[in-house]
């Protein structure tokens, strides 16, 4: 009698069931997500194109990517926490403007030889993220490519009617402030480059701020609807994009370095460094906006995360964020923050 043995453990590739098996597989995964529902969705993944109904005054639209040793190595990152970051930095986009994600597509390329399962691994991620914030994943694309490429597009709604968030509103005599704690994802990326053995409890906060940023979307809506009108998240680092404001407003702003918020992690683990990557790292996805003093300290009291004052925005046409300490002595750091093209 012929015995039957079924492999638990064999791996599949996509080489071997082609796009369209890796694409049912997905799907699976999707259509058992019970976040892909919804009053205004009428076709999510499946057809050509995603179609929803829509009844904002207001639409947000954002697209982001991550692409294979450029943003990451894909032997220091699980792949389910791949998934959970590619949603995550456009997530962070649509927190930036205050406004309410609802649905997600992407567009994904993997080379020939790529397991199933750590497809689907990674899918994993970009669901258990999603459900966190009611996302419904709608579709996307499939291609080849000689290494792992992730196009993440958000598309959202301003919380409130003509209400959001931009970069173009800072005015002189504002604060400048930022949400919970900046460094932490430098500190991550720096153990990850360096193959560094660090104690567990300076070790996970930092990869888990680098490899699983959890946007502020709920703070982002807090800040709209109490009136603040100038934001940003923080992903090229302090620095740079307090810059991009400063460009966009046609202002210029002072930074106290003492009041930076420097996480605490990053502190133990990385001593005299611990400022310039909480100035300069990039990938913190912490909000930065400005205010006038009275809304600064209503809306303290009303986010659940730490809020810190670190400085002011003034006219000036250089458009340049200048830093200084306490008693007002110059500081440059070492870096300027992420560029992409930059040397």
């Amino acid at each position: 009698m012929a015995h039957i043995i079924t492999c638990y453990n064999c791996r599949v590739k996509i080489s071997e069931t082609g796009e369209f098996g890796l694409i049912e597989r997905l799907r699976t995964l999707i259509e058992a997500d019970k976040a892909v529902s919804g009053p205004h969705l009428i076709l999510g993944a499946g057809d050509d194109a995603a179609a929803w109904r829509s009844d904002a005054a207001v639409n947000l639209a954002t697209v982001d990517c991550l692409i294979q040793d450029i943003h990451f190595k894909i032997e220091k990152i699980s792949w389910r926490e791949l998934g959970w970051k590619a949603l995550a930095v456009s997530l962070s986009d649509i927190a930036a403007m205050g406004g309410v994600p609802k649905y997600a597509l992407f567009s994904l390329a993997f080379p020939e030889e790529t397991d199933i399962e750590d497809i689907a691994e990674l899918y994993k991620g970009i669901l258990e993220l999603a459900g966190r914030f009611d996302v419904k994943i709608i579709g996307g694309n499939i291609s080849r490519a000689p290494l792992v490429f992730i196009d993440s597009i958000v598309y959202g709604i301003a919380s409130k009617p003509d209400i959001m968030l931009t970069r173009s509103a800072a005015r002189p005599g504002e604060e400048i402030a930022v949400t919970g704690y900046l460094g932490a994802a430098a500190g991550g990326l720096r153990i990850i480059e360096n193959n560094m053995s660090l104690a567990d409890c300076i070790n996970n906060p930092l990869l888990k701020a680098f490899n699983t940023p959890l946007p502020r979307i709920r703070e982002g809506q807090k800040l709209a609807a109490e009136g603040i009108k100038c934001a940003m998240d923080i992903s090229d680092g302090l620095v740079a994009d307090l810059g991009h404001i400063c460009e966009a407003s046609r202002v210029s702003a002072i930074i106290n370095i003492d009041n930076v918020p420097v996480h605490p992690a990053i502190k133990k683990a990385f001593g005299n460094d611990a400022l310039d990557m909480a100035i300069s790292g990039g990938e913190d996805y912490e909000l930065l906006f400005t205010a006038g003093h009275d809304i600064m300290e209503s809306i303290k009291k009303q986010l659940d995360c730490p809020l810190t004052v670190i400085g002011k925005i003034v006219a000036g046409d250089e458009h340049r964020v200048s830093l200084s300490d306490n008693a007002g002595k110059a500081y440059t750091p070492s870096a300027k923050g992420w560029n992409h093209f930059g040397k």
